[in-house]
């Protein structure tokens, strides 16, 4: 009998303790030590589950007992039981051989991700359990909630992106002009990581080289004097293409401090139609805004202007003091209808106009799918609108959710015709990142309609290439008329372009022959040392006259190896860019020499994005 009850004892101490409900916190890592943002931590065979922050930290609530299944894509799975520690830190290996990735949706774990978001749940049980297979590139589990994204091995039918002609070589002797605006839109970046992630082909107009090139920030030097920018460029050996160069021109707006940014009148345009009921959409809009929130001023204004079906005010002007209040109005939306996009910008404009800021910044910010359907929806119409709109001194911003129907396209197209930005957001980290850490300096534009042009010398430059920004190329004389359009700088803003050249007596065969020019002006030999020169245009913000900046560089040409970091790293991004589209401009296609560019020119990169870049190219297929 005394035996029985020292078992039955046992048995009750031993369902205690695995009953116990414990938080368990930890960092998930590669094998070289980097972390992990956005793995997925599930408690197996429950609906509890959370992901990793930008560190790769995350926290959840688990029983001992549980087995907890950490995954991300191009690693392999790994399961640890949870025991009496509170800390679970774990190194992941990479995916050794191509697996199927399935993507199993359910309702429930669809609460799970909103619980770990923050959120309340309401359960909706009208949609049933189903599981797709696909194959991709590692054994990764996905839990999502209806409707359930699919994630394949390629893009869906229903996303749109604008189509790019890949630059070519251009003979100098022909077109010495190059003239372009800038881009300092990071959505394409963002966009493609979110690919990648999920083991997805990236279709080529969807790598927007000049974008991914922009998404990091560069160590050029602050602006002396008073222009709003300083100008660095500089010329190496190309790594790519052994007879050709790389020239690099950078831009670095003057850093504002926040005490001196003035007042804000911001209208967030929210799209809550049906597309945008996905957990990635309007759930990780709402947090996203949550992060804007906490920057506001009491000198700040928000207004909030929703479109589904038809479009409505659903707060009005609010002091940015009055945080509770904007967080409740945006608690509250919830997703159904059709999209009356065009309904919608009308009504944010006519908001922004009545309650305008006379020098302060007047901007709507817009967030959704862009998947716009009723009414004004064609990239023309919605083009011709918002260039009417902009006369009004009123700024755009463009924040792209979700995956499946994403209308890259539109939302380019709306923000550079509305004098403003374009982001895509694809986690809450990129939402701290656009949203916290960068929106001041984005929503303060201390430049407009930014141009460049550069003149190359035919004594010294048989052609050139310009890296990307092909959806930004201007016609020569469209550089000094100032009713063209052109890109915007904001405080503190970077901006980076790539151009390689060929020089003079190299034979390339990238090169096609052209007939001799009768008439061509000789070279004039004052300036055999100039390689080029290079002009920018710029507006004050609320100017309507450009000012003009020049600047020459002389040929005096470095080894890859010896170059900045800074230049080092922007060429491994393009590079890879020019992979992922299938360059016929480049002599090497293995991401190895990516990655020992890109490590090369990491710098200390002190917020971690460029060692994940250097995951995302490794785990790349």
């Amino acid at each position: 009998m005394k035996t029985l009850f020292t078992l039955l004892a046992v048995a009750l101490l031993s369902f205690q303790l695995q009953a116990q409900t414990k938080t368990i916190s930890g960092t998930v890592t590669d094998d070289g030590g980097l972390p992990l943002p956005g793995a997925n931590v599930i408690v197996k065979k429950s609906s509890t589950g959370t992901q990793t922050d930008f560190d790769g930290r995350y926290n959840i609530e688990a029983n001992i007992g549980q087995t907890l299944v950490f995954s991300y894509v191009g690693f392999e799975t790994k399961e640890v039981r949870v025991g009496t520690h509170n800390i679970i830190n774990v190194s992941m290996a990479p995916s050794a051989v191509l697996e199927e990735v399935i993507v199993t949706g359910y309702s429930e774990n669809n609460d799970a991700i909103k619980k770990a978001m923050g959120y309340s749940v309401r359960r909706n049980d009208n949609y049933s359990s189903s599981k797709k297979e696909t194959k991709g590139k590692s054994n990764v589990q996905s839990y999502v909630g209806s409707p359930i994204p699919t994630v394949s091995n390629r893009v869906s039918d229903n996303e749109s992106y604008g189509r790019i002609e890949e630059n070519i070589f251009k003979s100098v002797t022909t077109a010495p002009l190059s003239t372009f605006s800038i881009d300092v839109d990071k959505a394409g970046y963002s966009n493609l990581r979110r690919m990648l992630n999920n083991g997805q082909e990236v279709p080529e107009d969807a790598v927007k080289i000049e974008e991914m090139v922009n998404y990091f920030a560069y160590n050029y030097p602050e602006p002396k004097g008073k222009d709003p920018f300083s100008i660095t460029a500089d010329v190496v050996n190309s790594p790519w293409n052994q007879d050709a160069k790389l020239v690099r021109i950078g831009l670095k707006g003057k850093d504002i401090a926040m005490d001196n940014v003035p007042p804000s009148n911001l209208v967030f345009l929210l799209d809550v139609s049906g597309s945008m009921e996905s957990p990635n959409k309007l759930p990780l809009l709402k947090a996203a805004l949550n992060v804007l929130v906490d920057k506001l001023r009491e000198k700040d204004k928000v207004s909030i202007v929703v479109y589904a079906g038809a479009a409505g005010l659903v707060l009005p002007p609010t002091s940015g003091a009055e945080k509770q209040l904007i967080r409740n109005a945006i608690e509250n939306l919830s997703a159904g209808g059709s999209t009356a996009g065009g309904a919608g910008i009308e009504l944010a404009y006519k908001v922004a106009e009545e309650n305008f800021s006379k020098g302060g910044n007047n901007r709507i910010i817009l967030a959704t799918d862009g998947d716009f359907n009723v009414g004004a929806s064609s990239d023309r119409s919605m083009e011709d609108l918002i260039e009417e709109k902009r006369k009004s001194g009123v700024f755009l911003t463009c924040l792209g959710f979700g995956m499946g129907n994403y209308k890259d396209s539109k939302l380019e197209t709306l923000a550079d015709k509305g004098n403003g930005n374009h982001a895509y957001i694809d986690t809450t980290q990129e939402a701290q990142k656009v949203l916290g850490t960068e929106f001041f300096g984005t929503l303060y534009t201390i430049a407009k309609d930014v141009k460049i042009q550069v003149e190359f010398n035919p004594a010294k430059v048989q052609a050139y290439r310009l890296i990307g920004y092909e959806n930004r190329l201007l016609n020569d004389e469209d550089f000094k008329d100032d009713t063209k359009d052109a890109g915007e700088l904001g405080s503190g803003h970077t901006v980076t372009a790539l151009y390689e050249i060929i020089p003079v007596g190299i034979k390339s065969k990238y090169l096609k022959d052209i007939d001799n020019l009768k008439y061509t002006k000789q070279t004039n030999q004052n300036y055999t040392d100039e390689m080029l020169t290079v002009k920018f245009r710029y507006k004050e913000p609320d100017g309507d006259v450009s000012k003009l900046i020049v600047k020459t560089v002389k040929d005096d040409s470095s080894s890859i190896e010896n170059a900045p970091e800074d230049l080092k790293f922007s060429a491994a991004v393009a590079l890879f860019g020019m992979q992922l589209r299938n360059s016929e401009f480049i002599n090497t296609k293995k991401k190895e020499d990516v990655i020992a560019l890109a490590e090369a020119g990491k710098g200390t990169d002190a917020d971690g994005y460029r060692a994940e870049f250097i995951r995302l190219v490794k785990s790349s297929k």
